[in-house]
Parts: structure tokens; C-alpha cells; sequence
């Protein structure tokens, strides 16, 4: 169990970075005692509903997590480890078919029990057991084994942390009291540095390198590699996401009743969910409004766009004469910027990420050289999810956790304000359906070049 001065300590702060590398077992309480700090707002009630489908209760999230550290180092490596309830594995077990079978996923809300408290002391049962484990790492073949697991299971952690705030922010959302997770936090001022008009970056066709070197210095998803090379036509890419005010002009333009700049699918879906603005927003008459972890406020109109689906990130881009990027223009792009080897938050001195605590995106900082392309939203891209050249799953279980979902997904790119900093690259690649906007999922417009 990590010890109670641990219990709601961040990651570092945006900006600051620890004096010394964290051990093991420093990092891993960190990880697991951030996931518990996020959870300080919510009361006993929040921790079990369901709001759709495709969210999860915060309960949930807790045990799931703790179920992946049991279930991948602990039960397979440590002979005398024993579960609090075998059940759990049935329970908690999201999608790994290798493993066994799953509580499906519709009804996790219906989980009443285990309590609240019961997962928690799971939590801290396995914290314990976690502890011994890796006290006893060593540096030979098999400890290195275990450290990558460990490491997988610290991202995968770090993951579903982005995924409860987007999961709480959805139940929230749904509450007619239309009650705050927690008061805003101060953005530095950042409302009053609006962006002016997006600049333009052009880049030169040509073959690049893209993707992550196979044992390469640092952590990252198997579907980040092999890096491999990819021919680029001439392109162009804008420095900042588009705002607010940009998609309220797109939306006064009658962007949502115009079929010209809509996608087939993402048509129909505006009609059958009568679509009229981004998720969280709503009409008054004083104008829009929006919904934000923060509760009710104002449509600050220099942030950038936030919770907007694919089929609406392309029509914005359709009508304002551009285009979604590639992930391939994404990725060159930012490692033109941030450069290589290691291109991570930690090199993002502007972006906003989850430690800054407002869980909400920001105007681009005035004089940023960076174009704010870590945090604050995850981008689309025109790119369908799909294995890069050369691409083997791994072996096992484990292998279920990318290659599966490698249909009927697009990219995106670049991390959120609610992405912790140590956890998001340049080569990331995040995945969601096209109709999927409860994430914080905006767009940075695209331009063929000059041929």
C-alpha cells in the first residue's frame, strides 16, 4: 500500500521535472496514487453510475486497473500471491478473451458490489503484493521481463486515468443539477493570450521515418512501431488547433445543415442524434454555453474546439478549405518541433496536461514556439487505425491490447488536457470510433502544398 503521505500526490508539476530518475517502485506508487487523487471529488454515489455504453463507472476504473497488475505480473510470477476474491477476474477483466470470460460491459454500472471500500483494500492488496515484487527485481533477463509488464501496466493505468475524467465528466453532464467535479482552476491568465490567426508550416514531400525504434530509450506502445519509412506529398500544417470562435463561425454558416461538407455516415449521424453543436455545448440567450468538469461557463472563444467527432472535425475542415492531417503530416510535423530521440510531454514546456489540474483545454500561450501540439486536445487525423509495416502483435494476452481494435478506428494524436505529461509522445496513437466525441477531441487543419 503506498504510504498515506503518497495518497494525493501529482506527478510533477507542467514545467518541473524530478531531480533524479523515480525507482520502480517510486514511479509506480506515483502512478497508482494519482489514479486515487482524481478520484478525492467524487462522492460514494459517483463512483458506480454508468452514463452510456461506452463509459465506465469510476469503481470500475479503480478495479480494472489493479486487475492488470494481478492478472499479468503477480499471478503468473509470484507463487504465494493469492486474490482477495477469485471473482474479480471475471469481474474486472475488460476485453482480454486469452484470459477468460467478462462481466459484459453495458452493465458495469449495475456492480453495486464489491463496494466502494472493498475495491480500494483490493487496490492496496494488491499495492502490497505489487511492492514485494518489484523489491526484487534484479537486472537479469526475467526482471526485465517484469519491468516491461510493469511498465505496460503503469500506461495502461496512466490511460484509464484520462478515461474516468472523460467517464465522470459524461455522468456529470447527464445530472440535470449539472453539478462541478471540481472548481476551476486558474489557467494563468491563458484567456487573455487568444490566438490570432493560425500560421501556416509548409513541408516538402519526400520519404520521412515515422513510428518508434524497436528498443529504443523510453516506453511505448507496440503499435507505435516499427518506425518505417512513409513517401509524403507537400503539405502544409496550421501551428495551432482550430477555437471556438472558428467552429461558432463554421456553425453560423449552418455547417450542421449543410450535407456538402458531411461524410455519409457522419450525416446521418448529425440527423439522427440532432446534432446542432459539440458535445457539452448549449444554446441560451445570451448564446452558447458549455458543460466542463468545472460546471456551467461561458464559450471562451480562443480555446481550442473540444469534443467533436470525426465526421464533424472533417466538415469544419471541408468548409474552411482544408483538410484533416495525415498521421504520418502529424508526426513529422511534431517531430519537427520537439525533434528525436524521446519527442514526450516532458519537451512541451506549453502544453497543458493533467497536472495543471484545469482538465479543460486553453488558449494557445502568447509567443509559443511549440504550437501547442502536445495537450489541450486529442487531434483527428484522416488516418484509419491500422498496423504500420512490418507490425507482430506480442505474444499472449497482451497482444489483445492494440492489434485487435484495428478496424473501424481512426487516429488521433497529441494528448489532452487530461492526459497525464509523462504518458503522451509524438509517436502516440490514440483510437476511437468516428461518432466518439466524449473524449477531448478537437482538430488542426491541413493543406495540400505546392507540387
Amino acid at each position: 500500500m503506498p504510504e498515506p503521505s503518497s495518497a494525493t500526490a501529482a506527478p510533477e508539476e507542467s514545467g518541473t521535472r524530478p531531480s533524479q530518475p523515480l525507482t520502480s517502485l517510486d514511479r509506480y506508487r506515483q502512478v497508482r496514487a494519482w489514479t486515487e487523487t482524481l478520484c478525492e471529488p467524487l462522492a460514494t454515489e459517483d463512483y458506480v453510475v454508468q452514463s452510456m455504453a461506452d463509459a465506465s463507472p469510476a469503481k470500475w476504473h479503480l478495479a480494472h486497473t489493479t486487475w492488470f497488475f494481478e492478472t499479468f505480473l503477480l499471478a503468473p510470477h509470484v507463487a504465494q500471491y493469492r486474490s482477495p476474491d477469485e471473482r474479480f477476474n471475471f469481474l474486472f477483466n475488460s476485453y482480454y478473451n486469452s484470459v477468460g470470460a467478462q462481466h459484459a460491459r453495458p452493465d458495469r454500472g449495475l456492480l453495486s458490489r464489491p463496494t466502494v471500500d472493498e475495491v480500494y483494500a483490493y487496490r492496496h492488496h494488491v499495492d502490497d503484493s505489487m511492492a514485494e515484487l518489484i523489491a526484487t527485481l534484479g537486472d537479469d533477463e526475467p526482471a526485465t521481463t517484469l519491468r516491461g509488464l510493469l511498465e505496460v501496466g503503469l500506461n495502461h493505468e496512466q490511460q484509464h486515468q484520462e478515461l474516468m475524467l472523460t467517464d465522470v465528466k459524461h455522468m456529470l453532464s447527464r445530472n440535470p443539477l449539472q453539478p462541478a467535479y471540481g472548481p476551476a482552476a486558474e489557467a494563468g491568465g491563458a484567456a487573455a493570450n487568444a490566438p490570432g490567426e493560425a500560421r501556416w508550416t509548409a513541408f516538402e514531400e519526400g520519404l520521412y521515418a515515422i513510428g518508434e525504434d524497436a528498443g529504443s530509450d523510453g516506453f511505448a506502445f507496440d503499435n507505435e512501431g516499427p518506425r518505417h519509412r512513409a513517401f509524403v506529398e507537400a503539405f502544409e500544417l496550421a501551428d495551432r488547433p482550430v477555437t471556438n470562435g472558428e467552429y461558432l463561425e463554421f456553425m453560423a454558416d449552418g455547417g450542421y445543415q449543410r450535407p456538402e461538407f458531411w461524410l455519409s455516415d457522419g450525416w446521418a449521424t448529425v440527423r439522427a442524434g440532432n446534432w446542432r453543436a459539440p458535445l457539452y455545448w448549449h444554446s441560451t440567450e445570451d448564446g452558447w454555453r458549455r458543460f466542463s468538469l468545472s460546471g456551467d461557463g461561458p464559450i471562451d472563444p480562443g480555446e481550442p474546439v473540444c469534443h467533436i467527432s470525426l465526421y464533424e472535425a472533417d466538415a469544419y475542415a471541408r468548409w474552411a478549405g482544408g483538410r484533416l492531417p495525415t498521421e504520418a503530416e502529424w508526426e513529422i510535423a511534431a517531430e519537427r518541433v520537439f525533434g528525436r530521440p524521446r519527442a514526450r510531454g516532458e519537451n512541451a514546456p506549453d502544453g497543458n496536461f493533467a497536472e495543471s489540474r484545469l482538465f479543460h483545454p486553453r488558449p494557445l500561450p502568447a509567443g509559443s514556439a511549440h504550437g501547442q501540439m502536445l495537450g489541450d486536445v486529442w487531434e483527428w487525423t484522416r488516418s484509419a487505425y491500422s498496423p504500420y509495416p512490418g507490425y507482430r502483435p506480442p505474444a499472449g494476452a497482451l497482444g489483445e491490447y492494440n492489434s485487435k481494435f484495428m478496424n473501424n478506428q481512426t487516429v488521433l494524436r497529441g494528448g489532452s488536457c487530461a492526459t497525464p505529461r509523462s504518458h503522451i509522445r509524438t509517436t502516440y496513437r490514440n483510437f476511437f470510433p468516428p461518432a466518439a466525441r466524449w473524449q477531448f477531441s478537437g482538430l488542426r487543419l491541413a493543406r495540400d502544398g505546392e507540387r
